[in-house]
């Protein structure tokens, strides 16, 4: 028998037909038994475009109601759905296409000129998700496609930040696993319950994490057509939201509002930050509102979130990012495969029913991050005497200066202490002495200087570990559409560091 990933909002469509099942920017309420109608008649004008089992649909576009059903419609049909970012360059978003090859794209006006450049001399054709407004009160009866639990359902590309970008296939397996893993560790993570989802539709993070996992559970997701502070501050008061998952910045914009001190907040259940270390003045800004922030830890590849720190270990623990969930286990590891001891720094390895079957037509890439049924995450963690798992850096992150291995954000930590400093990105720099030394790109208020940071550092850190180079900007640093610093464009825009004398 055909099992999809949609069945979830089947099933609700019938037990709780009125129960909301996205609300959009605020006041468009769509409930499970409209949503199910909706995305039965998307399934259906994709296949009258020729579309069926199998096959890849491309989606483009900023958030909006038609770019989920466009995209259940697809799941529906037994196609695999692929989410291109649409921050992305014509010719990043060529290479998407290439390596996807979708039979159709799908793409909103504001985003329709880039997509066209991109296509430029292939034969393939666009459509518009415009479209799909007009179907929102029909309703058609969709076939069983002969799809398997097997077959990809979505493909969701890496953000390329140190390699051209991998495709992650999830499965309809792989996806109805990582939901149930969670719904077992998680009891927030329940019919009826509020969720918010305030980042861009294109990543791991949407689709699979905060469409298709509340819909298949029964929850109200509350969708926002993009990030605004006050607005998602205000959302989360006024709409009660119990379920709020982000990146470090989220938090940081809204902890920063004047009515932040005043928010009521009693209604959040659970409250997860991953993405990139949560700077300590965030967490200890939204705790003494009640609210512990939870970190959690995952990738692309594990299916957006892998674990997740206890809510009795967010107060003792903040930096943990917990033990593992039910079903899936997590590994610190040394080069040679064995584990290693408490405190020990080792590359993190997770084995679990929801990671991904691998990548894309790579088989080269799958072999090396799938080994022996567990995924070579790339990064560097720490364990402690009871399990609990700390995350220091990425291995490719890891600056190697003069023999030491130092870790971004260790140093990252120690900058964030310095008053008039926002934010802060430390990359490697060239050294003609020891080969490679830290530098730290610094988006402050200009009430600090390059020396202050460096004092403050000495202060706090062996002295391999300062800085060698401050550069000071007043304009944001840059990031990606997932709301992480994007490190790898943030040293390709500082070439000087390459060939810039190291002074202290």
């Amino acid at each position: 028998m055909t099992v999809l990933v949609t069945d979830g909002l089947r099933h609700w469509a019938r037990e709780a037909p009125d129960r909301p099942a996205i609300v959009f920017d605020g006041d468009d309420v769509v409930t499970y038994r409209a949503l199910d109608r909706w995305t039965d008649a998307a399934a259906g004008f994709l296949a009258a475009c020729g579309l069926g089992a199998g096959e890849r649909i491309g989606i483009i576009g900023a958030n909006s109601l038609e770019w989920c059903v466009a995209a259940i419609g697809a799941l529906k049909l037994g196609a695999a759905v692929v989410p291109y970012n649409n921050r992305f360059t014509p010719a990043e978003l060529r290479y998407l296409v290439d390596d996807s090859e979708p039979r159709l794209v799908l793409t909103d006006e504001a985003h329709r000129d880039r997509m066209s450049s991109a296509l430029t001399g292939s034969p393939l054709e666009l459509g518009g998700l415009g479209e799909f407004t007009a179907l929102r009160d029909l309703e058609e009866a969709v076939l069983r496609p002969s799809s398997t639990w097997d077959d990809p359902a979505v493909i969701v590309y890496t953000s390329g930040t140190t390699s051209k970008p991998k495709g992650v296939i999830f499965s309809h397996r792989s996806m109805f696993n990582f939901i149930a893993d969670f719904a077992l560790a998680e009891p927030a993570l329940r019919p009826e319950a509020r969720m918010i989802y305030l980042l861009s539709m294109s990543g791991a993070p949407g689709l699979p994490w905060h469409v298709l996992h509340p819909l298949t559970r029964g929850a109200s997701l509350f969708y926002e057509r993009g990030f605004d502070a006050p607005t998602a501050l205000r959302r989360v008061t006024q709409e009660r939201i119990q379920i709020l998952c982000g990146v470090p910045v989220l938090f940081e914009q809204m902890a920063a509002l004047p009515e932040f001190a005043q928010a009521d907040l009693s209604s959040l259940e659970l409250v997860t930050i991953a993405g990139a270390r949560a700077p300590v003045p965030t967490i200890k800004a939204w705790l003494a509102k009640g609210v512990p922030l939870r970190q959690a830890y995952g990738m692309t590849e594990l299916g957006g979130i892998s674990t997740l720190n206890p809510p009795e270990q967010a107060l003792t623990r903040p930096e943990s990012i917990g033990r593992g969930t039910v079903l899936t286990r997590h590994r610190v590891v040394r080069p040679d495969g064995s584990d290693c001891d408490p405190g020990e720094p080792g590359e993190i390895i997770v084995s679990g029913p929801g990671m991904t079957p691998g990548y894309w037509r790579n088989d080269k890439a799958t072999a090396e991050a799938l080994r022996e049924g567990w995924f070579h995450s790339g990064d560097v963690g720490i364990k402690d005497d009871e399990g609990y798992i700390r995350v220091v850096d990425r291995l490719k992150d890891i600056i190697i200066t003069g023999g030491y291995n130092v870790a971004p954000s260790e140093i990252e930590a120690v900058v964030d202490e310095v008053p008039g400093v926002l934010e802060v990105c430390v990359i490697s720099a060239d050294d003609p002495k020891f080969g490679e030394t830290p530098a730290a790109i610094v988006h402050s208020d200009g009430s600090v200087t390059a020396e202050q940071i460096q004092a403050h550092c000495r202060a706090r850190l062996a002295g391999y570990k300062v800085p060698r180079h401050v550069v000071l900007q007043d304009a944001p640093l840059e990031r990606m559409a997932s709301g992480k610093i994007a490190r790898r464009r943030i040293r390709d825009a500082h070439p000087e560091l390459t060939s810039k004398p190291a002074t202290v």
